[in-house]
């Protein structure tokens, strides 16, 4: 990340001014240029969620040390703060905790991935580690993001810790992405084997992740609530960094401090629908009657305040700040981008030709059939909150460059065994749109990268790419189709033009998703 921002700082020396493509040779330096922008606004949504930023939005100690204020709330101080913590994002997290309250935290307990202090050191990335004779105990664990030994030794710990609470304490919980995996508790006797089998068995038949997060919940000790009933009577502030499509926080690491609005027949229901009730595991029968018995019912969660501290749209809302200072007209489309790779490609080629004829409409009139088939896709995509009339109604009166942007997680099926992530693959995807569509009147650029710096199993956080990279791959020999067939997109970018193309930061340590711009020119 630090080679990036060093290039970036380039960039904020010299701000770019407005720039004119004109022609191919003078378009292909701007476009250059343009990608440079592209880089900087990602950096500036990603530097918007980043541990520290985040913390210190969300938390603040009065000057007498005595109260400790999160957004509208206080709650008083005295030897009585604890915090826990799970998720891919939680180490950084800790350390600006940790900073920010000083010796009023008595002590904590977090759950992060196998080798991320390692990585993160390696990183440069000092900020995010806890300091020497820290107060917060630190185990690994959740190897390849799945539950493990070692994220149950971390999970009983942090359960532990909760269980001794009382209601003059205060118990700050730290969660990210991730988070799920770091905190498997079975309820006994269900062992972390069979319940792992029992989802599997689910996700091989079709389960959706709502299925599965129920059963998860229903045979979990702390999910679903059930850190949150742990903790009881003490206060519970839940500080969360979403990677999750709409910033549900019952669905966020499975929602330990949200009690589960499920119940026994919910599962029982997807259960028999997926055809393996029959075949459940005594100890998993054992606790589903155990809890449709519980003379109690569910339990609520009114001790608990759950905040969102971090979320793809606020990662959006830096970004568009940040493109307006550089000149562009800026919209952001969704924070919800979500669907086939394939066809969120086709979105994105289509809506550059659509907003092309919105931008010159002098030149080129809009045909009636690209929009409806804009419209359509759309539709299809079904795409929450989608300010695509907002956006193209921008386009008539912007009368220069536009920036649109927009987030989420599309997926990607695998057809081959190539090497990349969907962040590359979108960007490949949406270069061999764009050679489809005339684009003879205006010029487009569309970046599309990763917030936690690693697309994939690779070390770019993704790609951006312009109408030119077909003739450019096929001036190097480089068959773009063959490429997408085998999903080998990290292959075609590090071939392309010595990797200019990759979008390098490191790992940044957080975690909102992905940051999609689409930069529109008139020539």
């Amino acid at each position: 990340m630090a080679a990036a921002l060093q290039l970036l700082s380039c960039v904020a020396r010299a701000p770019l001014r407005p720039l004119l493509w004109g022609g191919p040779v003078a378009r292909l330096a701007s476009g250059m240029a343009v990608a440079e922008q592209a880089r900087q606004l990602f950096e500036s949504a990603v530097g918007a969620v980043l541990p520290g930023p985040m913390l210190h939005r969300a938390l603040s100690l009065d000057p007498g040390g005595r109260q400790l204020k999160v957004r509208d709330r206080s709650f008083q101080l005295q030897q009585n703060l604890y915090l826990v913590g799970f998720g891919k994002a939680v180490l950084g997290m800790a350390a600006a905790a940790e900073e920010l309250l000083g010796q009023h935290l008595v002590q904590g307990v977090i759950s992060v991935p196998k080798g991320i202090r390692a990585a993160l050191e390696h990183a440069g990335k000092q900020e995010m580690l806890l300091k020497p004779h820290s107060r917060v105990q630190v185990f690994e664990g959740a190897e390849g993001n799945l539950p493990d030994r070692d994220a149950l030794r971390a999970a009983l710990a942090i359960q532990q810790l909760a269980e001794g609470l009382t209601a003059d304490d205060l118990l700050l919980v730290l969660i990210s992405g991730g988070g799920s995996a770091l905190l498997p508790a079975p309820i006994p006797p269900v062992t972390l084997e069979e319940k792992q089998t029992l989802t599997k068995l689910l996700a091989a038949r079709g389960a959706t992740i709502q299925e599965l997060n129920t059963i998860r919940k229903a045979l979990s000790q702390l999910k679903g609530g059930g850190l949150a009933q742990a903790a009881y009577p003490a206060q519970v502030v839940s500080l969360i960094l979403s990677d999750v499509v709409g910033d549900p926080v019952e669905v966020i690491a499975s929602g330990p401090t949200v009690a589960s609005a499920h119940n026994v027949q919910d599962c029982l229901h997807i259960l028999n629908r997926y055809g393996l009730r029959a075949a459940l595991p005594r100890s998993v029968k054992t606790v589903l009657a155990r809890a449709d018995s519980d003379p109690h019912g569910p339990h609520t969660c009114g001790h608990v305040l759950n905040v969102i501290i971090g979320s793809n749209a606020l990662a959006l809302a830096e970004a568009q700040r940040q493109a307006e200072v550089l000149g562009y007209r800026a919209v952001v489309l969704s924070a919800a981008i979500q669907g086939d790779v394939k066809s969120v490609a086709q979105f994105y080629g289509l809506l550059a030709q659509v907003a092309g004829t919105h931008l010159t409409p002098s030149i080129a009139g809009a045909s009636v059939e690209e929009d409806a088939k804009l419209h359509e896709l759309a539709a299809e995509l079904q795409i929450p909150d989608l300010q695509l009339e907002e956006a193209l109604e921008a386009m008539g009166g912007a009368g220069g460059p536009v920036c649109l942007l927009a987030g989420g997680e599309p997926t990607v099926q695998l057809q081959g065994s190539g090497k990349g992530g969907r962040n590359q693959e979108l960007a490949l995807r949406v270069g061999a749109e764009l050679r489809r569509w005339p684009l003879r009147h205006i010029d487009v650029l569309f970046l599309s990268g990763g917030t936690d710096g690693q697309d994939g199993p690779t070390e770019a956080a993704g790609a951006w790419v312009m109408p030119e990279l077909a003739s450019q791959a096929a001036a190097e020999g480089l068959d773009m189709d063959t490429f997408l067939a085998h999903n080998d997109s990290h292959t075609f970018f590090c071939r392309l033009q010595g990797r200019t193309h990759l979008l390098h930061t490191g790992l940044t340590g957080t975690n909102v998703m992905d940051i999609h711009l689409l930069f529109l020119r008139p020539r």
